[in-house]
């Protein structure tokens, strides 16, 4: 049970659902495009601004239906392996593909559609040159070979999403690169943040040129990798368009940034409905959706999200846990406290649904996953995209 009292500071820089929340059907991923253009243009100021390029991370935001929104102000996206690869291409601009390890049969179908290609190790580099130059000759095109490297600066707090902890497989050492043979190598790929400011960024950088001065002198493009903040309220716009310029103008390199949650970040809702309220000495409110299956990250991290009206306990009078459908115990979400009680049919709204929550869904327990809708400010317009049902489910398995 997820029982801290965290609640992220920007989800309450989010606005309450300008749609009927009682009109829809629950439970419901709802994306509010305006909300999402504003990521979009403040994203594009970045790229703008400090000459570096700005990729959609699928990992944190995949939702390819509003792909002709978001392809109007980035550069691309990054990938994760060979299905985000083809996902990628489907955006239409850049690919770029990173991979702990991949496959052979992954790497025939990557190598015609991508353009920049990190590696993991340098035996998946020197494994994988071979098909590299063999399609350059054959073709003419060939994604350029980058590695992705661990600049051992870690300011992330939890150690779950930290790809800078000691002994992460995620990247290859400075000491590792020693004396070895980077012949070939084109990019440097390294990701070291998490939900952290352009401060971190910058530390992280200054890291990274003291501990690989041969690697950057030697490759034409460098990828800063995720987890940069842009689009909350208080991240500091520009000096991260200075970090990047700087950094840019003092190695003359492309440069790459590629957030994923900063471009769904306070875009997206999860309407819910109470279907029963369990009596006890804080009374449990059953709902149509599950942390596990929805919204798993509120129990890994774990975090407490929000729910518009709620309070902390104590802030209001009616304490509350979150009850999830499924058999799991532990389904289960604490510290909610609403100035009038609860009741069975009331429609509940969680705040920063979009980012890391679709992506990570699963139909544990044969649990309905929510439909996914887009909501359009400008035309009033509702509209469902994917709803899901036993197919989806029963397919999934063999």
């Amino acid at each position: 049970m997820a029982t801290t009292d965290f609640t992220p500071p920007h989800v309450y820089e989010q606005p309450f659902p300008a749609f009927d929340i009682n009109a829809i059907e629950t439970p419901a991923y709802v994306v509010d495009v305006a909300l999402l253009r504003r990521n979009m243009e403040k994203l594009a100021q970045v790229q703008s601004e400090s000459g570096a390029r700005v990729l959609l991370a699928l990992k944190g935001f995949s939702m390819f239906s509003v792909f002709p929104i978001m392809r109007e102000y980035l550069s691309g996206c990054c990938a994760s392996g060979l299905n985000e690869a083809l996902l990628a291409q489907e955006f239409g601009k850049e690919v770029h593909v990173y991979s702990p390890a991949f496959k052979e049969h992954e790497m025939r179908e990557i190598i015609p559609i991508s353009h920049h290609l990190s590696f993991n190790s340098l035996a998946q580099f020197r494994k994988f040159k071979p098909m590299l130059d063999a399609a350059k000759a054959a073709t003419g095109h060939a994604p350029s070979p980058g590695i992705r490297v661990n600049p051992e600066h870690s300011e992330v707090e939890v150690s779950l999403y930290d790809p800078c902890s000691p002994g992460c497989r995620l990247g290859i050492r400075s000491d590792l690169l020693e004396d070895e043979d980077l012949t070939g190598i084109e990019g440097l790929h390294f990701h070291a943040l998490c939900e952290q400011d352009s401060d971190v960024l910058e530390r992280t950088v200054a890291a990274v040129e003291q501990r690989f001065p041969r690697l950057l002198k030697q490759v034409q493009w460098v990828n800063m990798g995720g987890g940069h903040h842009i689009t909350r309220k208080d991240y500091d716009v520009d000096l991260l368009i200075r970090v990047l310029r700087t950094f840019r103008e003092k190695w003359g390199k492309d440069v790459y940034i590629e957030p994923g949650e900063a471009a769904g970040l306070n875009t997206g809702y999860l309407i819910a409905e109470v279907q029963d309220i369990i009596e006890a000495p804080t009374p449990t409110a059953i709902l149509d959706i599950s942390a596990t299956a929805h919204m798993p990250d509120t129990l890994e991290m774990p975090y407490r999200p929000h729910i518009f009206g709620a309070g902390l306990p104590g802030e209001h009078p009616y304490e509350y846990k979150m009850g999830g459908t499924s058999c799991l115990a532990g389904d289960v979400l604490s510290g909610f406290s609403f100035p009038e009680p609860l009741r069975v049919g009331q429609r509940l709204v969680f705040a920063d649904m979009a980012h890391y929550t679709m992506v990570k869904t699963t139909t544990f327990n044969g649990v309905p996953h929510p439909d996914i809708a887009i909501y359009d400010p400008a035309s009033r317009e509702y509209r469902v995209v994917r709803k899901f049902g036993y197919a989806d489910f029963r397919n999934k398995l063999s």
